[in-house]
């Protein structure tokens, strides 16, 4: 993975096709899009694949929560694992070659994940964000100190935005993940152009 990523994440409320319609418009700026539709089964992330696929959307860039089978039937780029999903070392074992991510929420289950084999881990949320209401924000100071004690490429999420974006890649990040500050957008192309250019990588 390349540095100053973003990663876009379904936010599970939209109709899957306006995600896809979003996804197609957005994907020259945005290095990996995450399914995350915790109502979806098999069959039915499956499908949404697929949807992304028609749209030239690249394997490459898909990455599929929870279910590493659908994303190694696809061939996609990998599985991002949750609390309750299969360990990383499990995945890695039984699916090789497909990318494995870990969320995480402390030092500690950073460590774990790098010992498994994950290829990154997501920590959040760093600042206040709707989704997760009434929960304290992880802070960068926090987040610093995970990417300086930890040999494991992190992805930040929870509440960033273009504005407050430079002090979370200061931390040591290899990127960032968005949800509703793009899909959510009223212009979701020019806001994805705001993060882009927050990240450096405005062409």
């Amino acid at each position: 993975m390349s540095a100053q990523e973003l990663h876009i994440i379904s936010t599970g409320k939209q109709h899957l096709e306006q995600f896809v319609e979003i996804a197609s418009e957005i994907q020259d700026d945005v290095d990996f899009f995450h399914l995350r539709e915790k109502q979806m089964n098999a069959s039915e992330l499956y499908r949404a694949v697929t949807l992304l696929q028609d749209q030239k959307i690249p394997l490459s860039k898909l990455i599929v929560n929870d279910r590493a089978d659908v994303a190694w039937t696809k061939q996609a780029f990998g599985v991002h694992l949750a609390f309750h999903s299969l360990d990383a070392a499990v995945v890695r074992r039984a699916f090789p070659g497909l990318g494995v991510g870990c969320s995480v929420h402390s030092m500690e289950e950073a460590k774990v994940a790098c010992q498994q084999g994950a290829d990154y881990a997501m920590y959040g949320h760093i600042f206040e964000t709707d989704s997760k209401r009434g929960l304290p924000p992880k802070g960068v100071e926090e987040l610093q100190a995970i990417t300086s004690n930890v040999s494991l490429p992190i992805i930040a999420i929870g509440g960033i935005t273009p504005s407050n974006c430079q002090s979370v890649l200061e931390a040591g990040v290899r990127g960032i993940a968005v949800m509703s500050g793009i899909l959510e957008a009223k212009n979701p192309m020019e806001a994805v152009k705001e993060y882009s250019k927050s990240l450096g990588k405005e062409r």
